[in-house]
């Protein structure tokens, strides 16, 4: 291998700044721009699909979609080891769940498994229901808040990650970290 040293420092940097020529970027841009571009309307195709500017849930479905892929590639090509790379797998996972549980707002049928079916009136007011019914039906409804307010903070938490600097010195990193922490999450 021959290796040759220019003039100057100039010539070095002229080198080095073939990349933002024109034709690099043309030719870059067909070979990676263009294909990934058209890879992520794939992926993201129903989220781009039902995208309304006007409700949160359109961005969590875009936030739920790249999870899930991050994780199933992150999980079968990642170059991580598997103690801190599975942990972060599960974490996008559950973030992905969660989301998709604050999009189908499914709360009210959680918090009924747990205590007992609402109960349903004849009005549409359902002023027909005993005072015990309504005690019911408001514990059922105070749960499910409960419930989705417990996720939006478990979301919260995953994205934010936790505090490194609270670790300690004396147990092991990987014992102590749980995977979470969105700017983390790469490969």
């Amino acid at each position: 291998m021959k290796v040759e040293f220019a003039d100057s420092f100039f010539e070095s940097l002229k080198k080095l700044n073939r990349s933002q020529r024109i034709h690099y970027r043309i030719l870059d841009s067909l070979r990676y721009g263009i294909p990934n571009f058209l890879k992520n309307i794939w992926v993201f195709r129903k989220s781009l699909y039902n995208y309304r500017w006007y409700d949160h849930s359109g961005v969590l479905n875009f936030m739920a979609d790249s999870f899930g892929h991050m994780s199933k590639n992150l999980e079968l090509k990642g170059l991580e080891v598997d103690e801190s790379r599975l942990k972060k797998v599960a974490a996008m996972k559950r973030a992905q769940t969660i989301i998709r549980n604050i999009n189908e707002s499914n709360y009210i049928a959680l918090a009924e498994n747990e205590l007992g079916d609402i109960f349903m009136g004849n009005h549409i007011f359902d002023d027909d229901l005993t005072e015990q019914e309504q005690e019911h039906n408001s514990k059922v409804f105070k749960r499910s808040t409960e419930l989705e307010e417990n996720e939006w903070g478990e979301l919260i938490q995953i994205l934010k990650g936790q505090d490194y600097t609270k670790f300690s010195k004396e147990i092991d990193w990987y014992k102590q970290f749980d995977g979470t922490g969105l700017r983390g999450w790469w490969d």
